[in-house]
């Protein structure tokens, strides 16, 4: 039997599990009411909150009991099955969801009138009319004027008439279904699987029917919602809705008439259909603060000084929440009030709000001909990068801006950003948005449209953002380059993109390069080639290749090698199977092969396991011949729910560096310029890279005024989740959800070179501030209950990397060290009225992680034992 209460809210249906229990049947197709008889109903619809769990404290929420009188007014004479239905409710009781002491009883002292008002109350109680025909609800008749949560409610009523008798399928076509059914709003895209928000929805609705008519409706649903990277910072509602027959008397009369709305005029012009699907209630912020006001109050915990705490972050989020409800000029008024020292954050929570009165106020209050705004500017196109749902009025804002800059970083920048605003709109379905289509002709166009290096790494870049599919053949011509930066951009893009997309050809580039069929390449561009064979779903004979090559290398990357393909097998990566197989092979693995000396190394581990989600790291040093660092690659990746993220790369680059110690460059590196730099890729979006020093001059003038203070990558506050929805429940009301997270970072590194002691010593300091909120609320106008989940971390992660080279082989003792941080889980649970009355409880728990320095292999523990002997 297929019964659907569900359809008269929501303008999609639930996926509902439905059971009726009859004692008798009939020919009926659904309910039939009998003429002269009013049916006497007892009416319960109670709303529930709490986190997913569940907790002692009690739900909050409320119950509204009310008697319900139904009587038939018209029935069609040529079918029993089309009836016009009259509904009353009286005797409103409001009552909480669950028992609790009176302290703890925002309700206690109340009436059903001083709590919904006299004028609701009023309208609540005026009798509505339900046109049934088949079991199936086909109109509402109400009155315009009232309360759109007192017409709610009512339809929440009357969608337990609704109860189809014969067996059978019902395919209905609605015209306003979207993907998305009940459910509106926003949340984050890929990879918002790991930083997202989980739903889970059910509904259960029981018939008990006698002689064809509803003696008992049962109905019960419940929505739940997770962070993905901790499930426990969850929250539920669960609606219920009884109806019970308690009795039958004399009723009035049907009235005569030909059709419904002919026989609806003459009990009251007024009525009107007002439609079967729940209206939006705009619920009334009495005495909140403006944007302005909200800002003061938490302007002094966006300053600098407060960027590693938690305050930052949770007054980062709290911002957004205010300014996505102002307008342009408000945000303006903010920006231009605001000091030096916090503008920047500021700016970060202009552009994460992503309304078009955000955008419009950053846009009018950012010069972009101004190149002393560099800052400013950077700060706004990383937050656009970051974005959770961008569309294609901001991608617009940046490709009208690009010709107006004055700073050849911030051109760098935009263009770059625009490649991952271009993947972000390719992934929800706008690739071919006009404004996209035109970005990605100018990048796909860009890299051989331009003679100069840095603009040609510059659309490199975007594209290795963009993942765009036709970027493919672009980075296998590039990975043949004959410049340096060209095949490690093109190279390191590669690896991004789905095994499934990389053809032959591509395969075939990959491995030329790495085993220079056709010229000699830098030792950081074959290691990078070989990171993407590996992990490319290579065949036996790549792999065999590989294995065959080392003792042929340069030094460092013979031991470079060795490690890679040890890491592979031990954190049993993809590769490792085809790896074992090939190691069977005498000639290929032997003794002569994996026994070669060196520092360089590659290794992977766990940062941290939990349920929810599992993170790692990987670090990957190269080194040339004579000891200074060539390439340094540290990752941190998420998985949860099967979905990977790249949380973090940040990969340091030295060349040409060997005339400081007299030493010899490695084969193909003879010629290079010295230079030194870093590159950073954070949640999937890459950054313009930053240039500690190019050229030799450049580097002697930087030599003799190094502080060793590191040097900033990337510092701001990001929103990392982002989920906005509004459920609509079937008893009539709304539950509004929002979930988001932010993050304070600064990312830092380094490099110090002492020509005196013959030392090297590159770092990479990472701190950040974590907040993710969770509110679920029920606001019924005159009524509201919430329940707030969250919970937040701060915590710092450095790594430093120190080579003694006055001897071979040279000392190197790689550090990864993690301080002790607290993570801190806040529970929350409100209710109030609009009278101003309210109750809210609180609870919470905090734990310490401890500190610790992350494994690496044994070698690496030893060399650090004599690094710091012999540095006393």
């Amino acid at each position: 039997m297929y019964i659907d209460p569900s359809h008269f809210l929501h303008s999609c249906l639930l996926t509902s599990c439905v059971s009726c229990v009859s004692s008798g049947g009939g020919a009926a197709a659904g309910p039939r009411l009998n003429n002269n008889q009013l049916y006497k109903f007892s009416y319960t619809t109670e709303v529930l909150l709490d986190r997913t769990r569940g907790s002692k404290e009690g739900r909050a929420g409320y119950k509204i009991s009310t008697n319900v009188d139904i009587n038939l007014v018209w029935r069609d004479p040529s079918s029993k099955d089309n009836q016009l239905i009259q509904l009353a409710i009286s005797n409103v009781r409001v009552e909480p969801a669950s028992h609790r002491p009176q302290k703890k009883n925002v309700l206690h002292g109340s009436t059903a009138e001083s709590v919904l008002g006299k004028t609701r109350l009023a309208a609540l109680t005026k009798p509505f009319l339900v046109h049934l025909k088949n079991g199936k609800a086909k109109a509402f008749y109400s009155y315009w004027a009232e309360p759109a949560i007192i017409k709610n409610l009512k339809r929440g009523l009357a969608s337990l008439l609704q109860v189809q008798l014969n067996t059978g399928k019902v395919v209905e076509v609605n015209h306003t279904c979207k993907h998305g059914s009940k459910r509106s709003g926003y949340k984050n895209q890929a990879p918002g699987d790991v930083l997202g928000v989980s739903t889970k929805s059910s509904s259960v609705t029981v018939f008990t029917l006698e002689d064809g008519f509803i003696r008992s409706v049962v109905a019960e649903e419940a929505h739940s919602l997770a962070v993905n990277a901790r499930r426990s910072a969850g929250a539920k509602v669960v609606s219920r809705q009884t109806l019970t027959l308690v009795g039958t008397e004399a009723g009035p009369l049907e009235a005569a008439g030909k059709d419904v709305a002919g026989v609806v005029k003459s009990i009251d012009a007024k009525l009107a259909a007002v439609g079967i699907v729940a209206e939006k209630v705009k619920s009334q912020c009495k005495g909140c603060p403006s944007l302005f006001e909200h800002w003061q109050a938490h302007q002094k915990q966006l300053e600098p000084a407060s960027l590693s705490k938690t305050t930052a972050p949770r007054s980062f989020l709290a911002l957004i929440q205010s300014i996505r409800k102002a307008s342009k000029d408000e945000i303006l008024k903010v920006l231009k009030s605001t000091s030096k020292t916090s503008l920047p954050q500021v700016v970060d929570a202009v552009t994460s709000s992503q309304t078009t009165a955000s955008l419009d106020a950053m846009l009018e209050f950012l010069n972009f001909t101004d190149a002393k705004g560099l800052v400013l500017q950077e700060r706004f196109l990383y937050a656009c990068g970051f974005a959770s749902h961008p569309n294609e009025r901001m991608l617009q804002a940046l490709l009208v801006s690009a010709g107006k800059i004055g700073s050849s970083d911030i051109k760098e920048s935009v263009v770059i950003i625009m490649g991952a605003l271009v993947h972000k709109l390719c992934q929800k379905g706008g690739c071919n948005l006009p404004t996209v289509m035109q970005v990605k002709k100018l990048i796909l166009d860009g890299p051989d449209n331009t003679q100069v290096e840095s603009e040609v790494q510059m659309y490199l870049l975007a594209l290795k953002n963009s993942l765009l599919p036709e970027a493919i053949p672009i980075f296998t011509k590039y990975a043949e380059s004959e410049v340096g930066a060209y095949n490690t951009i093109a190279l390191t893009a590669l690896q991004r993109y789905d095994v499934k997309l990389m053809t032959d050809e591509v395969k075939r580039t990959v491995n030329r390069v790495y085993h220079q069929n056709r010229r000699i390449y830098e030792k950081n561009v074959r290691v990078a080639a070989a990171d993407v064979v590996f992990s490319s779903d290579p065949s036996y004979f790549e792999v065999k290749n590989l294995l065959l090559s080392i003792g042929n290398l340069p030094h460092e990357m013979n031991k470079y090698m060795v490690s890679k393909i040890q890491d592979l097998l031990r954190f049993q990566m993809p590769a490792s199977k085809i790896i074992n197989q090939v190691m069977k092979d005498m000639i290929s693995h032997n003794y002569n092969r994996f026994a070669k000396v060196g520092s360089s190394s590659a290794f992977s581990g766990f940062m941290a396991q939990s349920a929810d989600m599992t993170s790692t790291y990987s670090l990957d040093i190269l080194y040339s011949g004579s000891g200074i660092m060539r390439r340094s690659n540290m990752n941190i990746y998420g998985a949860s729910n099967g979905a990977v993220l790249h949380g973090l790369q940040v990969a340091i680059e030295a060349q040409g560096l060997e005339s400081l110690i007299a030493a010899t460059p490695d084969e193909g590196e003879e010629d290079l310029e010295s230079f030194a730099g870093m590159s950073a890729l954070l949640f999937d979006v890459q950054l313009r890279p930053v240039t500690f020093f190019k050229g030799y001059s450049d580097l002697m003038s930087k030599m003799f005024s190094m502080t060793g203070d590191p040097m900033n990558v990337v510092k701001g506050l990001i929103l990392l989740t982002d989920h906005s929805e509004v459920i609509q429940l079937q008893s009539g009301l709304k539950a509004s959800a929002e979930f988001q997270g932010g993050l304070a970072i600064d990312i830092s590194g380094g490099m110090e070179i002492s020509l005196w002691y013959r030392e090297s010593k590159t770092s990479v300091n990472n701190r950040g501030a974590l907040v993710v909120t969770g509110n679920l609320t029920v606001d019924m106008d005159f009524m509201r209950a919430g329940v707030e989940v969250s919970f937040e971390t701060a915590a710092s992660l450095d790594f430093i990397t120190t080579v003694q080279f006055s001897e071979y082989p040279f000392l190197v003792c790689i550090q990864m060290d993690k301080a002790t941080f607290p993570i801190s889980e806040y529970l929350t649970k409100y209710e109030s009225l609009s009278s101003g009355k309210s109750i809210v409880s609180r609870k919470s728990r905090k734990q310490l992680i401890p500190g610790s320095e992350f494994p690496l292999h044994q070698e690496n523990s030893n060399m650090c034992k004599k690094v710091f002997d012999s540095s006393w």
